[in-house]
Parts: C-alpha cells; structure tokens; sequence
C-alpha cells in the first residue's frame, strides 16, 4: 500500500534515496566476483558472463514493460517497490548458490529483468516533478544511479575477499528502497496511459528528433557499462605495471573513479539546463571519447596520472546520460514519457551486452595499452548524433529552447 504525504523535496529526495539504494543490485555480483576472480577462484569469463546476464535481464524487462505500457498504466511506486523486493530476493539467493553455477546466471539475469521496473520508473517519477530544470532533475536521478552502482565496489573494498557482505548489504539496500518508494507522491506532471497503443509508440520512436536523441545515447551507452565493468580490472593492471602501492587498493579507486560520475550527472544537469542540452553531451561524449584512448598508454607516466584522468573519464562517461533521457522526455508526449524511456534504455543496454562480452577479446588482442581505444567510437559518433540533432528544428523543444 503506497503511503500518501510527502511533498515535492520530500518526494524527489526519497526518489534518489530510492534510487541510489535500489541500484545496489545491479554491480553487487560483478564487484563481489572481482575479489574472487583477483584471487584466482574465479574465472573472469564466468565473472564477465554475471555482468552481462544483468545486462540481458534489463533488456528483457525494458521490452516486456514498453510492448506492454506498463511504466504508463500502472503507480509507479508500486511497481518500483514490487521489483525491488523481487531483485532483492534474488540478490540474497547469491548467498546459497555463489557464483560458479548457472543457477547464479539465472539468478543475475532475474535482476536485470527487475531493474527494468526500478531505472527508467525512477525518471519518469523525478520527471514529474519539474517542467524546466528536466536535464537537472534527471541528471540527479542518474547520479544516484551511478552511486548507486558504484556502491558495490566500496562495500567489497571493505570486506575484503568476504564476498557475502557486499551481497547482504546490497540486499538490504533493495528492501530499503522498496520502502522508501512508498512515501514518495507523485508529481504534477504524471500522467497515466488510459489506454496503451503501441502504433502510436512506434510514430513516436520514428521521429527524426528522436531517432537522433537515440543514437547519441547509443553512442553514449557504447562506452558506459564496459568502461564501469572493466575500468576495476584495468586499474589493478595500471597500478601493478607502476609498482604502485595503490594495487593493494584498486578497489577504493575503482569506487572513486565510478561515483565521480554522480557528480558529473549534476553538472551536467545543471550546465545543460542553462547552456544547451545537445552542447554538454557533445563536450562530455569528446571528454570521455578522448580519455578511452589516452587512459591505456598512461602507466609509463605514473599512478598518480592514471588516477587523475580515470576520474576525469568517470566523470564525463556519464555527465551526459541524464540528457538524452531528458531529452526524450521533452521530445516526448506525455503519456507516453515512460514508455520512450523504456524503449531508449533497452536499446542501449542491448548494445552494452555486446561491447561488455567482446571485451576480453579486445583485451587479449591488443592488450590493456590499447583495449578502451575502441571504446571510443561510440562517444564520437554520438557527438556528430547531437550536432545533427541540434540542427532539427525539432530540437526547439530541448531544454526550454537551450539547444
């Protein structure tokens, strides 16, 4: 049962609560099987295959939900809460099974499947909230998502090779979450679906403006998720190759460089709401395009170097996420924002299934000197993605005319 009070900063403050704690669930596996596999009880194949089995799960549900219309039938609250407790379940199942099973694969797959009821319902709750500062709102939105995520990382750091507490805290976080959800109200701008009509979606999907918004956001999502799932690896590398003592501590660093992005996610919200929504994510795409491939050669020069440009690409490979979502939401029809959105993060979570698992290949071709190289290419294209997207007169509605 939704519990009715809270107003607009109470409501977006539990969102992000909501938000950073729910998103728990999606690293908790991959951060936990990183100690096992630096420990060499885990092969990193079967660690790589948990990460994308999230990634495929999230796929599944985001399509289920946008054929459906579910994010714009049903309260959002609910159903945030619903898969929370559901994630959480299968979160805290991890502790039976552990992490060589295909029951474990199962398990994470189930998880992404949920995250689908928890992401994008979590913007189209903030979303509601605010009819000018969108790239704001949802730019705080996705930096809970980012904390969140990198959350993980930090509760591993901690216990050490003790993978089960990075589970059973993630776990809690969900339950957290699932409660918090209640006391959240819903904002002016929510509209609820009196009937879902998938021709309609599709018009919509159509749109140059849109398909243009999309294909930035692929570009973005090209690199996002493998930078995050393999930038942990890499820095043990980086740090060993110096003979640095932060080796022992590529955990925190790895937490670091991934909540950094929280904070790009606000400025850029910040900046785009007030400069142009198509100019920050083209500065932030050529930002973090740029430390993919210099981040690789950089070990010759120090840990210290390292340090500083990983965090400047953990800061920019996600300052522009929020505003391609922001985008599609005032590109977008209002009873139909939570269904674009939907649609939007399954193609690119589809896309990062793909790059995340040809990662190991890239990587035992051409080595760690090399290997973000070609995760640039995404980030680039999607800068020339925005620029055309800035050119349609479509593009008027962005950011209160800010393009």
């Amino acid at each position: 049962m939704v519990v009715q009070g809270a107003g607009k900063a109470g409501s977006v403050g539990l969102i992000v609560l909501s938000q950073v704690a729910a998103m728990t669930l999606w690293f908790s596996a991959t951060a936990a099987a990183s100690a096992l596999v630096a420990a060499g009880e885990l092969a990193g194949q079967r660690a790589g295959l948990l990460t994308g089995a999230v990634q495929i799960g999230f796929v599944a549900g985001t399509l289920a939900s946008a054929l459906s219309g579910l994010a714009d039938r049903v309260d959002p609250r609910r159903l945030f809460a619903t898969c929370a407790l559901v994630g959480a379940a299968a979160n805290a199942a991890l502790l039976v099974v552990g992490f060589d099973s295909l029951l474990t694969v199962a398990l994470r797959f189930l998880t992404g499947v949920v995250l689908a009821g928890i992401y994008p319902v979590g913007m189209k709750l903030a979303a509601a909230w605010t009819k000018k500062a969108v790239g704001l709102m949802i730019g705080t939105l996705v930096g809970a998502l980012t904390l969140g995520s990198s959350l993980p990382y930090l509760f591993n750091a901690l216990a050490g090779l003790d993978w089960r507490t990075t589970i059973a805290v993630s776990t809690g976080c969900a339950v957290l979450a699932a409660v918090a959800i209640q006391f959240v109200s819903l904002g002016p701008g929510h509209r609820r679906a009196a009937q879902f009509r998938l021709s309609e979606a599709r018009a919509a999907l159509a749109r140059r403006s849109v398909l243009l918004a999309n294909a930035g956001y692929l570009g973005h999502m090209w690199e996002l998720y493998a930078m995050w799932a393999w930038i942990g690896v890499f820095l043990k590398w980086a740090f060993d190759e110096t003979g640095s003592a932060l080796a022992l501590h590529a955990g925190l660093v790895t937490f670091a460089v991934i909540a950094s992005g929280a904070v790009g996610s606000v400025l850029a919200g910040i900046l785009a709401d007030r400069v142009g929504r198509t100019t920050i994510t083209m500065i932030a795409m050529a930002a973090s395009g740029s430390c993919a491939v210099l981040i690789g050669l950089l070990p010759p020069a120090g840990a210290t170097v390292v340090v500083v440009v990983a965090l400047i690409w953990g800061i920019t490979v996600v300052a522009d996420s929020a505003q391609f979502s922001a985008s599609i939401a005032e590109l977008s029809e209002p009873h139909l924002i939570g269904t674009m959105l939907t649609i939007q993060t399954s193609m690119g979570f589809l896309l990062t299934f793909v790059i995340i698992q040809g990662m190991p290949v890239v990587i035992d071709m051409v080595g760690w000197s090399y290997a973000f190289a070609v995760l640039a290419i995404g980030p680039w294209l999607g800068v020339v993605a925005m620029w055309r997207l800035r050119r349609n007169p479509e593009s008027i509605r962005l950011a209160g005319g800010r393009r």
